[in-house]
């Protein structure tokens, strides 16, 4: 159990979350264990986190304060947020809240009772002193990382994306930004720049046997997650080869694929895609409509924050997630609506009519798909590319050099 919690802490330093001297991570096996850096948090801390664990039927408990910019983020969230507006709990729009989520409660402390009213009706909650982020797991500590930073992407993708309404909203008026806002806004900024380092060379294609294509989708699911373009392990990665789609197992780390990867025939003829990516409908769809082979999914911040930044006003506002009926684009991409699955909104319906006109999709507040038809190179390339370009657009638009039709529609 040592080994593990020490595994998935590593994976919270690697995305830059924490530190080590900062995370309490416990485990229940015979006994409770912690990860060696617990034993230098505070006793009163550590005896609360604990006593958790006698009133809630959970494996696993994570508590973490966080390095910037996450913890200046979630000190402004709860500045403009649940102090302005009264609630407390925060709120974010993407998909992954939508879905898993719903909203982020927010408690003052990290006392026994405070940490298991909030922990029992969610995944994960915010606490003001620190601040800090408190997650559980059920069965695994690995439910307990993916809460975690699926808070962390959650509220980062919040702040920046209701500040970029803000500015916009002050333009549309005619009034000044309050300074205060502006002056915090510059502070998280400077933590914020594309992450950076030279291109990997993946493997070239196209495949000559199964073996290859299994190797090439486990290179190409771990540097999506080294290069920060997934959070925790949502996103999925899929090849079409000899009739079948190899494609990531649900809920799979895509930097452990290795053993987490189903074959399934493209006719649907067999069962063994019930263990597959929820996406595998969306994936097959654009295999047999497109001469694509193979397909990347993560979730790059900027792109998403982007994807969901549009002034018009219409009568679907609050629904444009999933049935948005405009055309619109982000750095030259589509970008279409669509819940996960295959409802009568899902993105099934959207995302393969998309890649007709593009190798790229983005999805409203969700992320984004590439494909290629050799090898994963390019798709990788290109959802690097759309990511830095988005970022970049982004601060184009909060410093004035853009105006707003355009950072809807280039």
């Amino acid at each position: 159990m040592i080994e593990i919690l020490k595994k998935f802490t590593e994976k919270l330093l690697l995305q830059g979350f924490t530190t080590p001297k900062k995370v309490s991570f416990l485990a229940c096996d015979d006994r409770v264990y912690s990860n060696p850096e617990s034993k230098e948090a505070p006793s009163v801390l550590f005896d609360s986190l604990l006593k958790v664990f006698d009133r809630m039927n959970i494996n696993s408990l994570l508590y973490a304060t966080l390095n910037e910019p996450y913890h200046s983020i979630i000190e402004e969230l709860l500045r403009l947020e649940v102090d302005s507006k009264g609630y407390q709990c925060i709120i974010p729009e993407d998909c992954e809240t939508r879905t898993f989520f719903h909203d982020i409660p927010v408690i003052e402390s990290s006392d026994t009772d405070s940490v298991v009213k909030a922990l029992s009706e969610r995944k994960a909650a915010i606490i003001r002193q620190g601040p800090a982020v408190v997650s559980y797991g059920t069965v695994s500590p690995e439910q307990a990382f993916v809460s975690f930073s699926s808070t962390c992407f959650s509220t980062f993708v919040k702040y920046f994306h209701d500040h970029l309404y803000y500015i916009a909203k002050c333009r549309k008026e005619k009034a000044a930004p309050d300074s205060w806002r502006l002056k915090r806004f510059e502070h998280i900024r400077k933590y914020i720049s594309p992450h950076v380092r030279e291109m990997a060379e993946l493997m070239k294609g196209p495949p000559d046997s199964e073996e290859t294509v299994l190797a090439m989708i486990t290179e190409a699911g771990a540097l999506l997650v080294a290069e920060r373009l997934v959070d925790s392990y949502f996103g999925n990665i899929s090849a079409y080869y000899k009739d079948k789609i190899y494609i990531s197992e649900t809920a799979a780390s895509l930097d452990e694929l290795s053993g987490a990867i189903d074959a399934v025939p493209r006719d649907g003829s067999s069962s063994v895609g019930i263990t597959a990516s929820s996406e595998l409908s969306t994936h097959r769809a654009v295999y047999q409509n497109t001469g694509y082979k193979f397909i990347l999914h993560g979730h790059p911040k900027f792109s998403v924050i982007m994807s969901m930044f549009c002034e018009k006003d219409c009568h679907l506002r609050g629904r444009c997630h999933k049935e948005c009926p405009e055309k619109r684009y982000v750095c030259g991409v589509p970008v279409v609506p669509g819940e996960i699955g295959t409802g009568p909104t899902g993105i099934v319906n959207t995302v393969p009519q998309a890649f007709f006109e593009s190798n790229t999709v983005i999805v409203y507040g969700h992320g984004v798909f590439t494909a290629g038809e050799t090898d994963f190179q390019k798709p990788f390339e290109r959802i690097r590319q759309i990511e830095h370009s988005c970022m970049k657009q982004y601060f184009e638009y909060i410093d004035g050099r853009i105006q707003p039709e355009i950072a809807d529609r280039n």
